[in-house]
């Protein structure tokens, strides 16, 4: 990729209605300046991290019995939707029709080996790349520096913006948000309710009650509240069809999404005692898979307007409990089957096929991700798709199942960065640590260090810097 220099910041447009609501929009070739159509992007890139908890099910040579590989494509190099779709065996297999667009990247392993509990070692690093300051990894240790997303969100964001962190998960008292860090020793919560990041992302919060009423009621939209700006923007003499087909998507996108927000009500408290009721300490998968999907609508609405530049998704809470459903049969907690026994420690009885239950989880999480990548690339740009514009990552703290190692850790990659990331191909890193992958995409999506160079330093001083090239174009 040519030049490592500073990307332009276009000015987004935003619709404003009674009550301070506020209508970000998409970019629009009507009002982008000849300058900034032939220049390279008018904006900088984005990044979002969807994670998943307990490892995936791919291959323990070293257990006993040995497990089979049941994650990876055969083969590395190209990856086709012929390839991958032959490999059905495999849940990345899920993941088939988006081939052109994904980089699949192994040989990446957390940067440090911390003792205690792996569920805190893999989350509290997995986007900081730093240690903790406690001799041993507990629920309560947190990482001694910022994360990414944060790092992101305060270079790029409009007005000090921070990053969007949500959250699928119901309240627990072991590990709840675990990935994004304002700094050192200073973890931030996630929202785990969609409804309120769309209001939000929308200038709802101070709504007045009549109006509040009327949109949860389905009666009015938010775009009703913004009409009169609609109407005149829609038609305008000037404006061209494609940007008149990108606000109609917009328009309908938001309203969609609010009809699903008001039929879901997602995880309040007496949904999260009803939970409690049917299946005591561990979380109703249906409900967290609706949520998922409810966060990722309002990501393409909030990456479409501008509104942020770095998005963390969790999936699950720290040590994921939850009881996904896969082909009609509820299985027991996801923590259990990672461990193959009824049980959160060492002892309990086998579960049955437990790595199979692993892999269906896994395709359930590929799955929520594929649907990330379908509502980006719906939202087209002046080059190709919002997709195309930066990184959606689909991560996990740990690499498999027992052992909870750090060793090889999965990472899916959908978009290229606008050229900056090879897409269409699965590569093997070398066994890297993993803020060299950190730095890759930060360098992507636009961070620059303050000579402009890329950046090759996030995470701990200790580690060796660098990028990884077999990530790049």
């Amino acid at each position: 990729m040519s030049g490592f220099g500073k990307r332009h910041l276009s000015r987004r447009l935003f619709l404003t209605g009674t009550a301070g609501v506020t209508v970000g929009l998409p970019f629009l070739e009507t009002f982008a300046s000849k300058a900034v159509r032939a220049a390279s992007p008018d904006d900088p890139g984005f990044v979002v991290f969807m994670r998943q908890g307990n490892g995936c099910s791919q291959a323990l040579p070293y257990s006993n019995p040995a497990e089979p590989e049941m994650f990876w494509p055969r083969n590395l190099g190209a990856l086709t939707a012929a390839s991958m779709a032959a490999d059905s065996d495999r849940a990345t297999s899920e993941l088939s029709a988006y081939a052109d667009d994904l980089l699949l990247v192994r040989g990446v392993r957390g940067a440090f080996s911390i003792s205690g509990c792996g569920h805190a070692r893999g989350a509290l690093q997995a986007l900081t790349a730093q240690p903790t300051g406690d001799a041993e990894a507990t629920n309560n240790s947190l990482a001694l520096g910022e994360s990414l997303d944060n790092r992101v969100a305060r270079e790029l964001n409009a007005g000090g913006r921070g990053p969007l962190t949500l959250a699928a998960m119901r309240p627990y008292s072991f590990l709840d948000s675990v990935l994004s860090y304002r700094g050192p020793n200073d973890r931030r919560g996630a929202q785990t309710n969609p409804k309120v990041a769309f209001d939000n992302i929308m200038g709802l919060v101070n709504l007045d009650e009549s109006a509040a009423t009327a949109i949860a009621a389905r009666r009015q939209s938010v775009n009703d509240l913004v009409r009169d700006q609609m109407q005149a923007l829609m038609g305008r003499s000037d404006l061209s069809s494609d940007d008149r087909s990108r606000l109609d998507l917009h328009f309908s996108a938001i309203r969609d999404l609010e009809i699903r927000l008001a039929e879901c009500s997602p995880l309040d408290p007496l949904t999260v005692d009803a939970i409690d009721s049917i299946s005591g300490s561990h979380e109703d998968g249906d409900r967290i898979v609706e949520v998922a999907e409810l966060h990722i609508d309002v990501v393409a609405l909030a990456l479409s307007c501008g509104y942020t530049h770095a998005v963390t998704l969790q999936v699950g809470n720290g040590n994921d409990g939850t009881r996904y459903t896969w082909q009609g049969e509820q299985f027991p907690s996801y923590h259990w089957i990672s461990h193959r026994i009824f049980a959160d420690g060492s002892e309990g009885d086998p579960i049955p096929d437990a790595q199979s239950k692993h892999n269906a989880v896994d395709r359930i999480h590929a799955r929520l991700f594929g649907r990330l990548i379908d509502r980006l690339s719906a939202y087209t740009t002046e080059t190709g798709t919002l997709l195309d514009k930066g990184a959606c990552v689909w991560m996990n703290d740990l690499s498999n199942g027992p052992p909870h190692s750090i060793s090889n850790l999965p990472y899916v990659i959908a978009g290229s960065a606008d050229g900056f990331l090879r897409t269409g191909a699965y590569v093997d890193a070398g066994d890297v640590t993993h803020n060299k992958l950190l730095n890759t995409l930060a360098t992507a999506v636009g961070l620059r260090k303050s000579n402009g160079d890329p950046v090759d330093d996030f995470g701990h001083e200790s580690l060796e810097g660098g990028l990884i090239a077999e990530m790049t174009t």
